[in-house]
């Protein structure tokens, strides 16, 4: 069904993922209304839609910056990266 847009399973997986992360975050609201923004360390008020952003936009950056440094090493790595950035990011912004 997918064919034409050449996808692999490591692709599906990605997206899967972040769909995952949307309908957690939107049981986390329904469940927990508010979320109330908070003012972190880098001076910003978040919320917790905010955070999901900021640490899905790092985890990228830090996943370009793996292949460009790291060259043909393994993935892996990146990710375990990313989500303790994404964890920090949830704690302390």
């Amino acid at each position: 069904m997918m064919q034409w847009m050449a996808w692999t399973w490591q692709t599906a997986t990605f997206f899967g993922v972040i769909a995952l992360m949307l309908v957690g975050m939107t049981i986390w609201e329904i469940a927990r209304p508010g979320g109330a923004p908070r003012h972190g360390v880098l001076g910003l008020d978040t919320t917790r839609g905010d955070r999901l952003f900021i640490s899905l936009l790092g985890s990228a950056y830090i996943h370009l910056a793996w292949l460009a440094l790291a060259g043909g090493a393994p993935l892996w790595g990146a990710t375990i990266i990313a989500v303790i950035y994404a964890l920090a990011v949830f704690r302390w912004v």
